[in-house]
């Protein structure tokens, strides 16, 4: 089966990525795997100013889910122009890189995108808009389809880079966010964050991160991250990367059926560095066994239930 896809101007080798916030910035597992095996990778959130995180512990574990509260822990914008883009620019040949971007208000994404549009070692930008929007008092870009598109929007004057729009699976319409998104000016719609979640220690009734609440992510998010690329790909013509939950090539079939063009491996990665390897790996038998010509053929594919209308004619009923 041909991986490859041309996707944003640029050629994807295969359409699997690690996702931001689980690679660092690369270097952090170019130790333990490949960089250049996978289709490419998404740094961690880069912010203006540096940024400590939030209080420990940042992590806790359960069965099939994971809940952080990194808090946008990074170097800022000036580190990362000055040592991280140089070392990507060196090493990788093949795989495409996506930054990350986070931001309290508008101009702050503005600002690091203007700082980083100059510099080589990267394809494009995914916004990261689930950071509350300090003005508005602490909403979501993502949650606001007004604020999304204006973020967007603004940010799509200041480069002519890919735009990837990162989106929330707790958006009361996901759909209409993708619609937003790609109208203001996305090239593309990565789906989902992290779902807002909570573990509390039964014996010392304090919770278990630092900070209280987190985002959940792991398995348990996989079909939250499915529904919401379903969704989106029948609001928009634009492609999707679907991210949440993915341990194996299965999973990463899923999204692709459901409508994502590419698909991004993050959690999975803590357990086994070269999940997202392994993900590759599997497409490629799983195309062989199942004599698929391209990738490209699976991506929408999905059936509607025997008995049932086609997809396309029906409305999703959540109840």
């Amino acid at each position: 089966m041909q991986l490859e896809q041309e996707l944003f101007g640029a050629r994807f080798q295969n359409p699997v990525l690690l996702a931001s916030g689980t690679c660092g910035f690369g270097r952090e597992l170019a130790g333990v795997m490949e960089l250049d095996r996978v289709g490419g990778l998404v740094t961690k959130s880069v912010t203006l100013e540096p940024r400590a995180g939030n209080p420990r512990p940042r992590v806790s574990e359960g069965a099939g889910l994971m809940v952080n509260s990194i808090g946008l822990a990074n170097p800022g914008v000036e580190r990362v122009k000055a040592e991280k883009l140089p070392w990507l620019a060196s090493r990788l040949r093949r795989a495409q890189v996506f930054v990350s971007v986070a931001g309290h208000a508008v101009h702050d994404y503005c600002e690091i995108v203007e700082h980083l549009e100059p510099e080589g070692g990267f394809l494009g930008f995914e916004l990261n808009l689930s950071c509350p929007n300090v003005p508005l008092g602490g909403v979501p870009f993502a949650l606001d389809t007004g604020m999304l598109a204006k973020v967007v929007g603004r940010v799509r004057g200041i480069t002519a880079r890919p735009l990837l729009v990162k989106l929330a699976p707790n958006s009361p319409d996901v759909g209409a966010a993708a619609e937003a998104a790609v109208a203001a000016g996305g090239d593309g719609v990565t789906l989902v964050n992290t779902m807002p979640g909570m573990v509390i220690d039964p014996e010392t009734r304090r919770p278990r991160l630092g900070a209280g609440g987190g985002g959940l992510s792991g398995p348990a998010l996989l079909p939250v991250g499915v529904h919401a690329v379903w969704q989106a790909s029948r609001r928009v013509r634009a492609p999707l990367v679907g991210v949440g939950g993915v341990r194996g090539h299965r999973d990463c079939l899923q999204y692709l059926l459901a409508g994502a063009s590419l698909v991004q491996v993050g959690t999975a990665t803590f357990a086994d560095p070269r999940s997202a390897e392994r993900v590759v790996q599997g497409l490629s038998a799983y195309g062989r066994r199942r004599n698929i010509g391209a990738v490209a053929e699976l991506v929408g594919a999905v059936r509607s239930p025997e008995g049932q209308v086609p997809f396309a004619g029906r409305e999703a009923c959540v109840l």
